[in-house]
């Protein structure tokens, strides 16, 4: 079965290509060789402000580029995130990223005050995908993977993304290029099966 897929690159750097950019490439390019239809929204080339207030959030209108990046989300029945580990979690403008496009009204919906909100992206799965130069084994187990959990538990399933899968990439600078080369042909293998 052939899916709608969403990449979001998440790295911050938009004037260097980073072992994050060549992931996202091999994922896309197996994705399409299969037939998926892929789009894309790297997040370092999006001029957005960040959010201030809580009213804001709730009730602010969203700029045109995160209306596109919303779209993009809406469209597709699998997203693929992105981004280097920085300081235990995503960099600040992926999370500014979030919070402008997983807002009331596109992600969830309350129908009361007080009451659990209404999850408004079930049906869409999802597969994030970090690069961190510590090894990914003390990331998981001794420092709990506590920022790669908040974006699964509280953005993602929150919104009723589900079910959600992980692929870790450890001590990013002290990959040889075996390594690297293996790493990409993970990549293309997942987009080819869409997951």
């Amino acid at each position: 079965m052939t899916k709608r897929i969403t990449l979001i690159q998440g790295h911050p750097d938009a004037q260097t290509r980073h072992f994050c950019h060549a992931l996202a490439n091999a994922y896309q390019k197996g994705a399409e060789s299969k037939g998926h239809a892929v789009r894309c929204i790297d997040v370092a080339t999006i001029d957005f402000p960040i959010l201030r207030s809580k009213q804001d959030f709730d009730t602010g209108v969203p700029s045109d580029p995160i209306k596109q990046a919303q779209d993009a989300m809406r469209w597709a029945n699998h997203l693929v995130i992105i981004y280097p580990l920085w300081l235990g979690t995503m960099p600040a403008l992926l999370k500014a990223f979030f919070e402008q496009t997983f807002r009331p009204g596109f992600a969830f919906e309350f129908d009361a005050p007080g009451q659990m909100p209404k999850k408004n992206l079930t049906g869409k799965s999802a597969r994030i995908i970090v690069s961190m130069g510590m090894p990914a084994f003390v990331y998981r187990w001794f420092f709990f993977a506590h920022g790669l959990k908040m974006l699964e538990r509280n953005i993602l399933s929150f919104s009723g993304i589900g079910p959600i899968k992980t692929s870790l990439i450890g001590s990013i600078e002290d990959l040889s290029e075996n390594k690297r080369q293996e790493w990409l042909h993970t990549m293309l293998q997942l987009g080819k099966s869409g997951s």
